[in-house]
């Protein structure tokens, strides 16, 4: 985010910068409640010192605040002692990925159902742990939505060579850009359920909800309020620094809600974890910042909460923006930007460039994009590198640059798409 220009947040980093540089709390006209904030994080570091490690799971003050958000974002009791700090949500995935595989070979593997398309992540950490990639496909016709019918099928064809642990959701969706409705939510709970699968929630991009009637539901809320029997249910939901309003990737800051583990399965978790020793200390400040912002009669508050609407707003125009020149171009069809950063339109393209892709040995969205590239400067992924139906072509564009570079660039991108049609249509 910031690499495209994004501004970073005041509050954020005024309060790290006090507790980076403690002396900064006599010597600075910083609003008092940023040294507030940095007195009260520096209390909870051993030796008044972001230098120092902290437990493994995080400072105790941070897994109070975040508890505290959680409750009063979903309506519904959150545990410090459920909350986990870690090095961006990519390495809390990571670590409970580790704890559903079985340690074993070929059918006895732990399968995970993950999203097509979906973020690269699963399926390279999937390979990494020799675990069974369990592929369900989003419904493109229905806004990338998820259909109870195609898990099934996707869990029954597995089910013969590996034993199936867990399902993966990412919403909103990357690269697809969805937001889940509370109908679909409730139904891949009732899914996990039946099949005894614990659900991995990716909800990253929570904050960054663009669709008109589009709500962000976490699993948590909605899980807890189905009732007795699926509010036991073992959840592991995923939130970052990263995204959002606040776009800190360099912080690494993360965290993840885990409920419902057996006490000896968390005891474990717990054990697996502290040979990381902690996340960063300048992460968990951040995610500090992110769920306990500055609130209303706050010296900050003004000012953070104008810094935060304008970065928003923002982003809800460029999704707009990318979603209706798509669907205006020949070739193109693009599904709204309900949520997230990336649009992830389809491209239909000419028999005479899928034939050039493969004289190169290249798929033919990669052809195309490596084209866009060298004819225009624009950089967007290939949906090869996030899988895709058979047969169809699509790319991954960011909604991140800054609005007239965005609009230079969508300008750039409709002339070389037109060209490349009638090139490959001859």
């Amino acid at each position: 985010c910031h690499a495209t220009g994004q501004t970073p947040i005041t509050f954020i980093r005024q309060v790290l910068s006090v507790c980076a540089y403690p002396e900064m709390l006599e010597t600075c006209n910083f609003p008092q409640d940023v040294k507030d904030r940095a007195k009260r994080l520096l209390g909870g570091c051993k030796g008044g010192s972001i230098g120092s490690y902290s437990a493994s799971p995080g400072i105790d003050v941070i897994r109070e605040d975040i508890a505290k958000y959680i409750s009063e974002r979903d309506g519904t009791p959150s545990k410090p002692e459920d909350i986990m700090l870690c090095t961006g949500a990519s390495d809390g995935i990571k670590t409970i990925l580790a704890m559903l595989m079985t340690g074993k070979l070929g059918k006895e593997r732990a399968g995970i159902l993950i999203p097509v398309p979906q973020y690269p992540l699963y399926s390279a950490t999937l390979t990494e742990f020799n675990a069974y990639p369990i592929p369900y496909y989003l419904d493109e016709e229905n806004h990338w939505g998820l259909d109870v019918k195609e898990l099934k099928r996707a869990l029954n064809e597995a089910k013969p060579n590996c034993v199936p642990r867990a399902i993966c959701v990412i919403n909103p969706g990357n690269p697809t850009g969805q937001v889940l409705t509370r109908q679909n939510i409730e139904d891949v709970i009732k899914f996990a359920k039946q099949e005894k699968l614990m659900v991995l929630a990716d909800e990253v991009y929570q904050h960054n909800i663009w669709g008109e009637g589009c709500k962000f539901f976490s699993f948590k809320k909605v899980l807890s309020e189905m009732g007795p029997d699926y509010n036991t249910m073992e959840l592991a939901s995923f939130m970052s620094a990263s995204k959002g309003f606040m776009g800190e990737c360099g912080s690494r800051g993360g965290y993840a809600e885990i409920v419902n583990l057996l006490p000896d399965v968390k005891a474990c978790l717990m054990k697996s974890i502290s040979a990381k020793l902690c996340p960063p200390i300048v992460g968990q400040i951040v995610m500090d910042c992110i769920t306990n912002p500055p609130k209303p009669g706050d010296p900050s508050y003004e000012l953070f909460k104008k810094e935060k609407d304008n970065v928003l707003a923002l982003l809800k125009k460029k999704a707009g923006m990318v979603t209706s020149l798509f669907n205006s171009i020949e070739g193109i069809k693009c599904n709204e930007v309900q949520g997230a950063m990336y649009a992830f339109p389809q491209i239909f393209l000419p028999q005479g460039a899928v034939e050039e892709a493969n004289k190169r040995n290249q798929t033919p969205d990669a052809f195309y994009c490596f084209q866009l590239l060298e004819t225009t400067g624009i950089c967007v992924v290939p949906g090869s590198g996030f899988r895709q139906k058979e047969g169809t072509y699509h790319f991954r564009i960011t909604i991140l640059p800054k609005i007239e570079e965005m609009t230079d660039a969508l300008e750039r991108f409709k002339e070389f798409h037109l060209a490349f049609l009638a090139r490959f249509k001859n």
